[in-house]
């Protein structure tokens, strides 16, 4: 029902230009391959440390399919309204088809890489998709208070333990969760939990509250695999876009 936005949003480059050259502090098997079950690497004040480029190994487009078996989308009456006339009209008001933002949870979701930059206060996402970006501050202050509210909301950042935790709000609500069209409004707020479980292996969840759309909070699962020897490359949905004029729907 939505190739077309999935043609758009997810077809990552073959090869990047830096492909094969070895990234520097990567532990190696004896063949000289990474070894990602290596332990994981930790930061001076001894917390793991998640730098490195990630990928999805899932690759989605509809969230959903990281709920936990047997579990649905609480869906209140207003978002299951929403969801339905997205479903029927084949998403092509999705804004992410016009190259538009993608929501966070689906971003976290697709199939192309993201670099993960840890420091002292601050933690940066590179996603290769869109060549956008996220900072999430980690120097302890608290959510904004919201004159202007973005795409990708605010992001701040804790420890819990060997868990990273991220609390997003002050979104914009004009985002798509997905390309399958699980709304979000201004109330939304994200809970993500980032946890490296070894070198090369990562486990994350998504805890979505937004009471205007969905009856309960709901959580999604997935899992990352370090990309090594390699680089992001650039990559501009609006150069030479094509396809949105034929998102006719029904």
């Amino acid at each position: 029902m939505i190739a077309v936005v999935a043609a758009l949003a997810a077809s990552p480059p073959a090869y990047a230009q830096w492909e094969g050259y070895p990234t520097p502090g990567i532990p190696r098997l004896p063949d000289g391959k990474p070894n990602l079950s290596a332990p994981l690497p930790r930061t001076p004040d001894g917390k793991p440390d998640l730098s490195g480029i990630w990928q999805s190994t899932r690759g989605a487009f509809n969230i959903a399919i990281g709920l936990k078996p047997g579990e649905t989308v609480p869906f209140n009456a207003k978002g299951k309204a929403i969801f339905d006339e997205r479903r029927d009209t084949n998403s092509k008001d999705d804004p992410s088809a016009r190259c538009l933002p993608t929501g966070i949870p689906v971003r976290n979701q697709l199939n192309t890489p993201m670099k993960i930059i840890q420091i002292p206060g601050l933690t940066v996402f590179l996603y290769e998709s869109r060549t956008t970006y996220r900072q999430i501050l980690t120097d302890g202050r608290p959510l904004p208070k919201v004159d202007w509210p973005a795409w990708a909301g605010f992001s701040i950042g804790r420890w819990e333990g060997d868990t990273f935790v991220v609390e997003t709000a002050g979104f914009n609500g004009k985002a798509w969760l997905d390309q399958a069209g699980h709304p979000s409004t201004s109330d939304l707020r994200l809970t993500e939990r980032f946890t490296r479980r070894d070198f090369g292996h990562m486990d994350m969840e998504i805890t979505i509250d937004d009471p205007n759309v969905y009856s309960r909070p709901w959580t999604i699962y997935g899992q990352f695999v370090l990309k090594a020897d390699t680089e992001l490359l650039e990559f501009i949905c609006e150069e030479n876009e094509r396809d949105s004029q034929f998102m006719v729907g029904k």
